[in-house]
């Protein structure tokens, strides 16, 4: 079981999805993980253990973007580590989160890493970030990758 909070608006994203993992951080301790979207980069933030040892990591560095998501992992696939930690991107386009479990997950990292993808992670989660480029590098539009997505996905999960 994990959390996922995400957030688009005018104001700054890091305090409101901060406030929602420790809302959610019931749903998981293990790690925690923000990825804002700040001035057309991507800044990313992960650290195992509690909300509170990521947000301090994130607070030494700028977090005034307006758009992003988080996460608090309740290890499934992978154990508990800052690497295992979400979001999970790729080619630093694509980033993240998960709750669930992909049944099919072993059959399709082999395949991707057919296709050149390399994993980081232990986790099941990161395959979807890189089982959707592959598809938007294939020319699929973002609506077309996310059916593919879920034709392709087999299990319970949210993304």
């Amino acid at each position: 079981m994990c959390g996922i909070v995400g957030y688009v608006g005018d104001r700054k994203a890091f305090p409101i999805l901060v406030n929602g993992l420790k809302r959610l951080e019931y749903r998981g301790y293990d790690s925690s993980g923000v990825a804002l979207a700040q001035e057309g980069e991507i800044a990313l933030y992960k650290r195992q253990g509690m909300v509170k040892a990521m947000e301090e990591l994130a607070l030494s560095n700028d977090v005034s973007g307006s758009t992003g998501i988080a996460h608090t992992r309740w290890a499934t696939h992978g154990e508990p580590s800052e690497v295992n930690a979400h979001p999970h991107q790729s080619n630093e386009r694509i980033f993240i989160v998960h709750n669930g479990i992909i049944e099919n997950y072993l059959e399709l990292k082999d395949e991707l890493a057919d296709k050149g993808y390399a994993f980081t992670s232990k986790t099941d989660s990161e395959l979807i970030a890189h089982l959707l480029d592959s598809y938007l590098e294939a020319g699929s539009s973002l609506l077309e990758a996310t059916k593919q997505l879920k034709d392709k996905l087999q299990g319970a999960y949210a993304i």
